[in-house]
């Protein structure tokens, strides 16, 4: 199956919902390659962005589950490996 790396951008305006992001980028660690968190204290948000390098299923799959979480926002932004390339 094809590779693909993304990009999730993931908005989190209810704090309860944290653990429950944290809690699935676990389960999906083994495809995340990076991560970084941004508190936006004065909107009282946090900002998540996560590199996954997966196939597109897995990487639709993170990105749903995301969305469904109540207080979240995700979007995911695609782009498709070279062959012969890899991206880890």
């Amino acid at each position: 199956m094809e590779e693909k790396v993304a990009i999730i951008g993931i908005f989190i305006t209810d704090n309860t919902a944290a653990s429950k992001v944290n809690d699935l980028l676990h389960e999906f660690s083994d495809c995340i390659i990076g991560r970084m968190g941004i508190p936006y204290r004065e909107k009282s948000m946090n900002i998540i962005s996560i590199i996954v390098s997966a196939d597109p299923g897995r990487i639709s799959a993170l990105s749903g589950r995301l969305g469904r979480i109540e207080g979240i926002t995700s979007k995911a932004m695609q782009a498709q490996v070279r062959p012969g390339t890899s991206p880890r």
